[in-house]
């Protein structure tokens, strides 16, 4: 089995290689404990950091890990947890995808691990829908609408795209973005798989044990408690700057209003944190945050985990809690349960109160 496809399992080659090996899916689950440990790290990464994990040396545990995984999350059988591990091997290509074009080492090792782009839109069939121009790329609109669909941020819009000929312009990044969701459309097709008893049976624990870490992460859904004082140091900063009418980033932008939704305040409170910006446009904040919240979309999202804020720089004024949580969430929820349900006074009466004596 190749590394390459160890590295990209979602591959039609790498499903070709597996099949070409004859691999009884029921005698690995059953005999190989380094496939199923990993097959269960996938799967846990991607629900919780929103990413799979180191890749095993191994290139034959790490490419059967991969079944092995959708197994697990077909056996959990959450609509939920299906997006979460979808986006989050869709997260670990798009990163690989992106170092392989990053090299430029002309030496080669016999067997490359590595991919180009035109491998890529080979692999889902967008060779003929994608054109290389001076200054970018340009994707056919019937291809682009699609694979544009669950992506936040006001510039996917097609309205805010110099749409010409049928096609929509992208730079390399916004494309290689695009490639990403493709990727996690295909990874999405045919799940929940149809799981035999017998492999089913050897998998209880580890399923068990995904189903635990989802219903954590559930658990913080049902916080319906505003109190910007006890939330983690990042999403005050977020917070704050909202109020300051700053201008914020889209991954912070997104990462504060799924937190906001997340404990329990709706589209218009949150439409009203918004409007102090100077560049404020309610259609599209209503829009956006709908999105975020499940309203418009198949999908309840969740705030990014702690690792992601650190990556994209949102990660600021640490403290000790900080060095003992993975998730803001986590953090927010201990802060809550360390108080006094009656010392407690939420933001939102207490705006709603001075709106009404101002009133």
């Amino acid at each position: 089995m190749q590394r390459l496809h160890a590295r990209y399992p979602f591959l039609e080659a790498a499903r070709e290689s597996v099949a070409a090996a004859d691999v009884a899916l029921g005698t690995v689950v059953e005999e190989d404990r380094a496939v199923v440990e990993r097959a269960r790290e996938r799967v846990l990464m991607a629900l919780e950091e929103g990413e799979t994990g180191d890749p095993r040396r191994d290139p034959r545990t790490e490419l059967l890990s991969y079944p092995v995984a959708r197994v697990l999350v077909s056996l959990v059988d959450e609509h939920v947890l299906v997006r979460k591990y979808a986006r989050g091997e869709a997260e670990t290509a798009d990163d690989r995808i992106r170092a392989d074009l990053a090299d430029t080492t002309e030496l080669k090792s016999v067997e490359s691990t590595g991919v180009d782009l035109e491998t890529v839109l080979a692999e889902f069939d967008l060779e003929a829908a994608v054109r290389e121009t001076p200054t970018g790329y340009r994707v056919d609109v019937g291809t682009y609408l699609p694979l544009a669909a669950d992506l936040w941020g006001e510039e996917w819009n097609l309205v805010n795209r110099e749409l010409s000929d049928g096609e929509v312009p992208v730079d390399e990044g916004e494309l290689l973005t695009l490639l990403r969701e493709a990727v996690r459309r295909r990874i999405e097709e045919g799940l929940p798989l149809d799981v035999p008893d017998a492999i089913g049976n050897s998998l209880e624990a580890e399923a068990e044990t995904i189903r635990e870490a989802l219903a954590d992460l559930e658990l913080t859904r049902e916080i319906d408690t505003v109190v910007p004082e006890l939330f983690p140091p990042c999403m005050k900063v977020l917070l704050d700057d909202i109020r300051k009418g700053e201008h914020l980033p889209h991954h912070s932008r997104f990462a504060i209003t799924a937190f906001l939704t997340s404990i329990g305040m709706d589209t218009d409170e949150i439409v009203e944190l918004y409007r102090v910006n100077s560049s404020f446009g309610e259609e599209m904040t209503r829009y956006q945050t709908d999105h975020i919240s499940g309203e418009t979309s198949p999908t309840e999202y969740s705030p990014p985990s702690c690792a992601t804020m650190q990556s994209y720089g949102d990660c600021v004024n640490k403290d000790d809690l900080c060095e003992r949580i993975a998730h803001p969430m986590a953090y927010y929820e201990q802060r809550l349960d360390g108080e006094d349900d009656e010392d407690l006074e939420d933001w939102r009466e207490e705006h709603a109160d001075t709106a009404e004596q101002n009133g």
